[in-house]
């Protein structure tokens, strides 16, 4: 039987202090790096390769880039409707609501910084991920849109969705839209027609969540060899990552991004005796 557990490794990202609502910034000078020079990313990534070449076998480093999407209509409509309203005559924002223009733009920045800091050899997403939301599908192909290769297709999985229930904004729409409205993205296989797990009356707890982020990461250190993954995911996720890796919140702007170092812990137990390993990611949240 063997339990993991996710903590912060301090040393490379500004935001590695946390911030509170309205304090975080959305687009950091190289994405919070706080090395500054001018090979920064290729030392960041000999790092990464000594650490995953050096590592035991049971032990492996992986950065993540980690995206929220820009802002959508919801952002704009809950503070005056609410959550539980779908629109108001004029602007739709549930179920599953678009980009609005400022939305679309913020993606934009983010594609902008990506592109600026491709001239420091950043290192590139190896396997992309989005969260099957349009506004999250959307940001996902603005923001990587010329950067990432056609050929290399981002996988839309369930369980990267926002916190589920209760506000008509976080139900998602058909497989079959996702698949019309977006062909050049992959859809997981365990992802359904139709949107059965959105309940009208009851929201998903934090403790929820945090238990479907963590299938997230065991499915990534289990099957994916890259070392660079991407996320493009919501303000809940955001904040169930950090919450899993134990580190101090950060609330994240809309089309916001985050740094972070973070490593993994596998506490393996056998005949009533314990062994600790101990593995280590990197997390990026763009």
């Amino acid at each position: 039987m063997s339990q993991r557990s996710y903590e912060v490794v301090e040393g490379f990202f500004v935001q590695e202090g946390g911030a509170r609502y309205g304090l975080g910034e959305v687009l950091p000078p190289r994405f919070g790096l706080i090395d500054r020079s001018d090979d920064r990313w290729k030392v960041f990534r000999q790092k990464i390769d000594h650490l995953n070449a050096s590592s035991p076998v049971d032990t492996q480093y992986k950065v993540f880039f980690v995206g929220r999407h820009g802002e959508g209509f919801h952002n704009v409509a809950e503070a005056k409707y609410g959550t539980k309203e779908n629109g108001d005559g004029e602007l739709i924002w549930g179920p599953d609501p678009e980009l609005t223009m400022l939305g679309k733009d913020q993606a934009k920045a983010a594609h902008d910084a990506w592109k600026q800091e491709c001239e420091f050899d950043i290192p590139l997403p190896e396997k992309l991920y989005s969260s099957p939301l349009t506004r999250a599908i959307h940001t996902n192909k603005i923001t990587f849109d010329s950067i990432i290769p056609r050929s290399q297709r981002t996988m839309i999985i369930e369980n990267l969705r926002e916190t589920n229930g209760v506000h008509t904004c976080d139900k998602r729409r058909t497989r079959t839209y996702i698949e019309q409205t977006f062909p050049d993205f992959e859809i997981e296989k365990e992802l359904i027609e139709e949107d059965t797990l959105w309940d009208p009356e009851v929201r998903e707890t934090h403790a929820e969540i945090d238990v479907r982020m963590r299938r997230v990461l065991n499915m990534i250190f289990d099957k994916d060899q890259e070392q660079f993954i991407s996320f493009t995911v919501h303000g809940g996720i955001v904040s169930a990552v950090l919450r899993v890796m134990n580190h101090k919140q950060y609330i994240l702007p809309t089309g916001g991004s985050y740094s972070n170092l973070i490593s993994e812990r596998i506490l393996i137990l056998r005949q009533g005796s314990c062994r600790l390993l101990l593995s280590r990611l990197s997390l990026r949240i763009a």
